[in-house]
């Protein structure tokens, strides 16, 4: 899933208790992912209501009801606007994070999300609906970009990820909580059922901003304004024990080699971290390609579409959406028990056989006999289920933990960059075309996304090596090993010294 953005490491084990900061900053945490995970699942189901559609598009409305293609690029930017929202934040966030700090970030990116929230809850024309969900993006961009950096340094080490994998899971929950609460109200008498869906919204924000604004200043903040002494007394103070000596001297270690890194993106150009490249641009891509994050958005739309009325759409996305989330979290306690390779390659399978049962149902269901539409139906409720599983044990943690493990310290900002850039943009173009693909070519879209997953598995199983029990500081050798990636990675010890003595 687009989305989650949060990056795991290699990392030492450090003493500490499960302080009342830590369950704090878990509470923070899954606020944060339902928000997240509301406001990707939310608008596809807004955009697919009667009432919303006659207040603001009504063209698409009559185009809708005649059974009509319709491309109103504006209605689609209601929706796909979250990704370069995302993608414009990713930008500046870490300037705006290194002058304000983590946790005054978070704040103010709750503020955002709150008066976005507010202008679409009150919206009497498209703009306003447009600079309202445009300042939620913005909000959720910095957001994950401070929450990303604040939870990799108060998670106990002993339980390392299990924020990571609770964000993930909750941004999954927050999409379910919409698609209910869009069912719920898709048929509302007033004729607002629309704006109840778009206030949820406002109640996570207010929470967030009380919440986050009792969360305690990290030590980094401190380190990074020459405050030394009050960032020791503050790693205690979180980690609930007076002996923090070790895990001090690297938090020290660890901002020196980070200043010491000069030119990350012309070092990712060099010969020898052609597979960091390669990999950072064709994860995203493919994730994209599977076509997963339309389906999750634009489900009413497309159960629409096949031919399900509008309360059976809406049920329908429920469902699905509840898989997604059963899935994943399921997916949280296998994901490191197989390797990362075999995952990538079953799970690839599974989502082309989805696929291809989502296109069978499109074709016949539309083309066929009208008295065998409600099975048809069936089948691509079931065959997107299916596709949802393969992807979330696969492509969706993978496509971020892979990254995290190959990319070595020179390089791994630039290398990060990208690959969340490419993320953003595939998204949003995908997004943008996506409804009049599927009116003009339907079934064939299908069949489009399992061509590509086909493709995806080729890639893997041919240019992929195994990462999992791999640290960082070792995968130079993993690649020299690989018969071709051996070409462009030679022996070099300058590669491993600095990787070891940061």
């Amino acid at each position: 899933m687009a989305g989650t953005f949060l990056y795991g490491s290699s990392v030492k084990s450090y003493p500490g208790k499960f302080t009342n900061w830590v369950f704090w900053t878990y509470f923070v945490t899954i606020l944060w992912g339902l928000l997240f995970g509301y406001n990707l699942g939310v608008s596809g189901g807004v955009s697919s209501m009667d009432s919303f559609l006659k207040n603001f598009f009504p063209e698409v409305y009559q185009q809708e009801k005649n059974i009509k293609p319709w491309d109103d690029q504006t209605l689609t930017l209601f929706t796909s606007s979250l990704y370069l929202a995302v993608l414009v934040a990713s930008v500046f966030a870490p300037t705006v994070i290194r002058l304000l700090g983590r946790r005054t970030t978070m704040i103010c990116a709750g503020v955002l999300i709150l008066g976005g929230a507010e202008l679409n809850d009150f919206a009497l024309n498209v703009r306003m609906l447009i600079v309202g969900r445009i300042l939620i993006d913005l909000g959720i961009g910095c957001a994950n970009k401070s929450l990303s950096i604040y939870i990799s340094e108060v998670d106990p080490y002993k339980h390392i990820g299990v924020l990571n994998m609770m964000f993930k899971f909750t941004i999954t929950v927050g999409i379910f909580v919409a698609n209910v609460i869009n069912y719920n109200y898709v048929e509302e008498e007033n004729g607002e059922g629309w704006r109840y869906s778009l206030r949820f919204p406002t109640i996570l924000a207010l929470i967030i901003i009380c919440s986050a604004s009792s969360l305690p200043r990290l030590p980094s903040f401190f380190m990074e304004h020459g405050l030394d002494g009050k960032a020791k007394t503050k790693l205690i103070e979180i980690r609930g024990i007076t002996y923090v000596n070790e895990e001090f001297e690297d938090l020290v270690t660890a901002s020196e080699c980070s200043k010491a890194v000069k030119h990350p993106w012309i070092s990712l150009l060099k010969r020898r971290y052609r597979p960091q490249l390669t990999f950072a641009i064709a994860i995203p891509f493919f994730q994209q390609l599977t076509g997963m994050n339309v389906i999750v958005f634009y489900a009413p739309i497309l159960f629409k579409t096949i031919g399900f009325g509008v309360n059976a759409s809406f049920m329908s996305t429920m469902i699905t959406g509840g898989c997604h989330a059963i899935t994943t979290l399921v997916s949280i306690f296998t994901v490191d028990k197989f390797d990362r390779r075999t995952l990538f390659l079953v799970g690839g399978i599974q989502m082309f056989i989805g696929q291809i049962f989502v296109a069978i149902a499109c074709k016949f269901g539309l083309d066929g006999n009208p008295e065998m539409l409600p099975k048809y139906a069936t089948v691509a409720v079931w065959g997107i289920c299916v596709y949802m599983t393969g992807f979330a044990w696969s492509w969706s943690p993978l496509g971020w933990l892979v990254p995290s493990e190959i990319f070595s310290l020179e390089v791994r900002s630039a290398a990060q960059s990208i690959n969340i850039s490419m993320n953003m943009i595939l998204t949003f173009a995908i997004m943008q075309i996506f409804t009049i693909m599927l009116y003009h070519i339907k079934f064939g879209l299908f069949i489009f996304f399992a061509c590509f997953v086909i493709v995806m598995n080729i890639f893997i199983y041919s240019l992929l090596s195994e990462t999992k029990g791999v640290s960082i500081e070792e995968m130079y050798v993993v690649w020299q090993s690989h018969s071709y990636w051996k070409k462009f990675v030679e022996p070099d010890a300058e590669v491993k010294t600095t990787n070891d003595e940061c």
